[in-house]
């Protein structure tokens, strides 16, 4: 297999960091999907290192497979502008040129809910979808994605807007805020119906998909809400972002061209074909 046919994508999240090797026309796993736990504090060396560790174990990839990169963060040419559940070191760096460093080796760096609705578009849910989907990402914090025929809003954060008496409605309806406080399904459920509502209001979408760790369980929840716009499962499921940062490391290393990554990839990082 020719590195245009595979990359390997890395998802970093406020909990976990996972990779895997994609296979680039089917968006299938090539490898076993290999999952380190984010180090605690979240600090970007720390990060690194455990990237590196992942990488280390995805022998059988080609040397030459692009490398995507998503990250729980606002990205703008390769630097991280926000810090969502990891360090506040994060804020302002060069995280695309730490990470080529590090890695010795070209990457594609995007926000990770960007990575994962592209993902999305190409092999999912979304795909053909003509209208306005959102993604939404229910894990550590609440990640989104503006999918717009195929066309991505980059760094859409959705998860960070104030809702009522509730700032950061992240920190009141994220699957982890589930799990800490033990909310049961019908009590999670009525936090996303308001936060749902909300985003029915602002944009009038076409379609919404959930997706994260917890999209496994979308039979207990997504049913007890009540919407005028369809909501469904994430097709990918939590693989979501690494296929996405895969598909988009091939189009950042310009092996494969579509205009849906073209936009992405020129939005957030410095240097892209």
């Amino acid at each position: 297999m020719t590195a245009v046919a595979q990359a390997i994508g890395i998802d970093i999240g406020g909990t976990g960091i996972k990779g895997g090797l994609v296979d680039l026309d089917s968006g299938q796993l090539l490898s076993d999907r290999i999952k380190r736990p984010t180090p605690d504090g979240g600090q970007p060396d720390d990060v690194v290192a455990v990237v590196k560790t992942i990488l280390a174990e995805l022998s059988d990839a080609d040397d030459a497979a692009p490398i995507g990169v998503c990250f729980p963060a606002v990205v703008r040419d390769g630097r991280t502008m926000s810090a969502a559940n990891v360090s506040k070191k994060w804020i302002g760096l060069a995280a695309e040129q730490l990470f080529e460093q590090a890695l010795g080796h070209d990457i594609t760096f995007v926000n990770d809910a960007d990575a994962a609705g592209y993902a999305e578009s190409e092999y999912g849910a979304a795909k053909d979808q003509d209208g306005l989907v959102i993604m939404t990402t229910l894990g550590t914090g609440i990640g989104s994605a503006i999918i717009y025929r195929n066309l991505l809003v980059p760094n859409a954060e959705l998860g960070h807007i104030d809702i009522g008496e509730h700032a950061d409605y992240e920190t009141h309806a994220s699957n982890a805020v589930r799990e800490k406080k033990e909310l049961s399904w019908k009590h999670w459920a009525a936090r996303l119906q308001t936060y749902y509502e909300t985003l029915e209001k602002l944009f009038s979408p076409d379609l919404f998909i959930v997706g994260g760790g917890v999209s496994k369980n979308a039979d207990d929840f997504l049913p007890l809400l009540e919407l005028n716009t369809p909501i469904v499962a994430a097709a990918l499921r939590n693989n979501a972002g690494i296929l996405g940062a895969a598909s988009l490391a091939a189009h950042g290393s310009g092996d494969r061209r579509t205009t849906g990554a073209e936009h992405l990839v020129r939005a957030t990082n410095p240097v892209a074909p």
